[in-house]
């Protein structure tokens, strides 16, 4: 009996992750956590979501508030025509599934939304390539604290 129950829980074809989120922003480290996330989305067959959060500086602090939201988006647009050519340039498009997803704020916080939002299976970033942050804590370290899904961190 305890037999049977154990394997109910189980299901064919659905052992690897079904949603894994990368971030992107444009730096080498985070085109090659791309790279990765894109081969592990395409053989275990899941969803691939790139994400990349616009950098928020208070209008107060910068001066020119509606320039930075602009360049944020410019930014955005840039990634996501160069995301779209390496799929073309990689053969068929249709091998894997991916989204963009956009949006101001902070990189820690938008990843952390976005995974918990879409109930990622795992994260995959890139590594801080700041100096700074070895001491207050990169964005990489700190979704490893948070310890809701696995997170690997690509050199």
């Amino acid at each position: 009996m305890a037999d049977e129950v154990g394997r109910q829980g189980f299901e064919y074809g659905v052992d690897g992750p079904k949603t894994i989120v990368t971030g992107v922003d444009g730096s080498d480290s985070s085109w090659r956590a791309v790279a990765y996330a894109a081969g592990l989305a395409r053989r275990q067959g899941a969803l691939l979501v790139l994400v990349y959060v616009q950098p928020v500086v208070t209008a107060s602090a910068a001066g020119v508030g509606g320039t930075l939201l602009e360049v944020g988006q410019q930014v955005a647009e840039d990634l996501l025509q160069h995301i779209r050519q390496a799929v073309k340039r990689f053969g068929d498009h249709r091998s894997i599934r991916w989204e963009f997803h956009t949006f101001p704020g902070d990189p820690y916080t938008g990843l952390l939304t976005t995974a918990d939002e879409l109930r990622a299976d795992a994260v995959v970033v890139g590594a801080s390539e700041q100096a700074g942050h070895r001491i207050v804590g990169s964005v990489a370290v700190r979704l490893v604290k948070a310890g809701r899904w696995p997170v690997t961190v690509v050199p």
